[in-house]
């Protein structure tokens, strides 16, 4: 959003703006819900539900996020989409927000696409797999109702037969706590505990990546601190994105 459009904005001569605008300003304003309701019904939409699938995120949690500064975290939805990161978050994952669609959810990304899971070890990816499903299958249960959710499932069904295959063994597991091992180009493997914190809301949760005391992977974050958001591409590719043949994945 430009100055100027957002100037037309406030005079109310600009154009009305999209549900995709308003929920992105509301966000970045940190308005509560009552005040983003209040906007919402300015520019002649309807407020957004405030049941799941509301991905409102309060002024509280954001300022939480960004009071975490030495740690990469982020907020997400529980069908994996991620609604706010801070700057650490983006240089260990890359930006997870600019997403459209289904696209938007790190679960069905995981299974069409090949970019995030080049950040874990191939040993790694069932692990990954089993978890991101269980817990997929722990949110729709919360909201059955949902069409969000209904399709995003209906989606990963027909698109990937491994979803398939881990969807139709039923099991079900809220997503609390884990050990990841994540591929960054620059600095190579880094080990990190990863905490899903309670949050007042049940479809919403703060992620936070956390090294254990005294490991390499301390060190490895006060560099991503100081490389900040450089850009690199994908853990085993070249500077164009080539797969790389110079040397191999760190250990």
């Amino acid at each position: 959003m430009s100055p100027d459009y957002y100037a037309r904005l406030e005079q109310g001569r600009g154009p009305r703006p999209s549900v995709t605008m308003l929920t992105a300003l509301a966000r970045a304003l940190r308005l509560t819900i009552d005040e983003r309701d209040h906007l919402f019904r300015l520019a002649g939409h309807h407020a957004p539900p405030r049941v799941g699938g509301d991905e409102h995120v309060s002024r509280g949690l954001l300022r939480l996020l960004g009071g975490l500064p030495g740690l990469p975290a982020l907020i997400a939805s529980d069908l994996n989409i991620v609604l706010a990161q801070n700057p650490m978050a983006d240089a260990l994952l890359g930006e997870q927000t600019q997403f459209r669609g289904l696209a938007r959810s790190c679960t069905y990304r995981w299974f069409t696409g090949s970019e995030l899971r080049a950040r874990y070890r191939a040993e790694d990816h069932e692990h990954e797999s089993r978890a991101q499903v269980d817990d997929l299958r722990a949110a729709l249960a919360a909201r059955p109702a949902d069409p969000v959710a209904g399709k995003l499932v209906g989606a990963l069904r027909a698109r990937s037969a491994e979803f398939a295959e881990l969807w139709a063994q039923h099991d079900v597991a809220v997503r609390r706590s884990d050990r990841k091992r994540i591929l960054h180009p620059a600095v190579g493997l880094i080990e990190l505990d990863f905490d899903v914190l309670a949050t007042a809301r049940a479809d919403q949760r703060l992620i936070v990546y956390s090294p254990a005391p005294g490991s390499v992977a301390v060190s490895q974050l006060e560099l991503l601190a100081v490389l900040g958001e450089e850009r690199f591409p994908p853990a085993g590719t070249g500077p164009r994105g080539e797969a790389r043949t110079d040397r191999p994945l760190p250990n």
